[in-house]
């Protein structure tokens, strides 16, 4: 069940020519008085459990915002859009959005495959994406702005702890799609930094559930660590099989995705406690800024509703970052949006702290936390303030190529 963008678009039929693809979609007339953004993420399929809290909380920034205003005098209205964890969907919901409804920006994308599929046809027709799930980090688009921390930003931590504190010799596994793929040559690239190893790197497809031979040659190769970048909910057995198998003590867990699908939460702490992983945000952030947000939080959707982490609150912090970018430009018009955006002065102090629009990249200067599952929820142990999204710095200056539009690997 690996990606790829050709077959993907291909399946989608996203290679009609505009003229046709606008045929399809005839243009509607918006209100003078309204800004229309469309949420794209997953609420149904096998996704959905990251999806569904990103849709929550980005109609919870466009009601905040609405409810204080609007933007400039204009009330903002949402289009949610389910790809149902669907990529010929993401190709068709993208041009609707685009051609049809035509949106001041798209919000979405989970996976880096989906983000792919819609990133160049998004900028074919010139309607801003932002992306803010946490991801392998390389896109370098001007219209594709990205609050999801980068690899060097997030692998690099994880890296860092495992090296030093579990042990020279890591084994990595991943969902079997670019984000992981990248992820774990960047996870390579680190351990040379760190004199460590990766032993070896294994992908499963997105729909495996049995991960009893792959936990058989993990024991064979007695690693240090384990390092995992598994995705979606078949994935969540294999932590059930690992601890199972009476490996939670014995080969400790460093990982890039456990939690932000709340993993934590629905594994037992016989399971999960022990398992260490890095991100931008955690609930649990001691911060008055996030205690307030997560009381709305649950005040608008219930005490029930999902548990917020870093891939959730996505949707709130993407949103609101766009809006200072409005708020500055004075106008939703893409272009003078994406220069306030890059004008080096869009900054932002939300539920996951400070954060910085970088105008040579697209991303998002912002906090790290490393934290440790301890009985369904985590203890922050460690913290990096304000990591530059540096992953490709070398090759991505939009300030200086902004017509690059590209999605660039490491180099081993």
């Amino acid at each position: 069940m690996k990606f790829t963008r050709r077959s993907v678009l291909k399946g989608a039929g996203a290679g009609l020519g505009t003229a046709f693809a606008a045929s399809l979609f005839p243009q509607v007339s918006k209100a003078d008085d309204e800004i229309v953004i469309a949420s794209l993420f997953d609420q149904s399929g096998g996704l959905d459990i990251y999806g569904t809290p990103m849709t929550m909380t980005c109609e919870l920034a466009v009601e905040e915002l609405n409810a204080a205003g609007g933007l400039n005098g204009k009330k903002i209205r949402l289009i949610k859009y389910d790809p149902q964890s669907n990529m010929q969907l993401y190709a068709q919901y993208a041009q609707e959005a685009a051609l049809k409804e035509k949106v001041d920006l798209v919000h979405g994308a989970i996976t880096s495959a989906s983000r792919e599929v819609i990133r160049p046809i998004l900028s074919r027709y010139k309607t801003l994406l932002w992306y803010s799930v946490i991801y392998e980090g390389g896109v370098c688009d001007i219209n594709n702005f990205v609050s999801g921390v980068g690899a060097v930003q997030w692998v690099k931590p994880i890296a860092e702890f495992g090296f030093k504190h579990r042990g020279p010799k890591a084994y990595y596994i991943g969902a079997d799609y670019n984000a992981p793929q990248i992820i774990g040559k960047w996870l390579e690239k680190f351990s040379g930094d760190l004199g460590g190893t990766v032993l070896q790197r294994d992908h499963f497809p997105l729909d495996v559930t049995e991960f009893g031979p792959a936990i058989a040659k993990i024991q064979e190769a007695k690693p240090d660590w384990l390092a995992t970048c598994l995705v979606g909910a078949a994935h969540m057995g294999f932590y059930r099989q690992w601890a199972a198998a009476g490996m939670l003590n014995k080969i400790p867990i460093v990982s890039c995705t456990f939690g932000v699908g709340n993993e934590h939460i629905q594994l037992t702490p016989e399971e999960a406690n022990g398992i260490v992983s890095a991100q931008p945000y955690f609930q649990e952030l001691e911060l008055p800024a996030n205690k307030a947000f997560v009381e709305r939080y649950h005040a608008r959707f219930g005490s029930d509703a999902p548990y917020l982490n870093a891939v959730g609150i996505g949707g709130y912090l993407g949103t609101m970052l766009w809006a200072e970018g409005v708020k500055k430009a004075g106008t939703h018009e893409r272009g003078p949006v994406m220069d306030a955006l890059r004008s080096g002065d869009i900054a932002w102090d939300g539920p996951a702290g400070h954060m910085v629009v970088d105008p040579v990249t697209n991303h998002t200067i912002q906090d790290m936390h490393v934290a440790e599952c301890q009985n369904q929820s985590w203890k922050i142990f460690d913290s990096y303030s304000q990591l530059y999204p540096s992953d490709v710095v070398d090759r991505c200056d939009l300030t200086k190529t902004p017509d690059m539009n590209a999605h660039l690997e490491p180099i081993l």
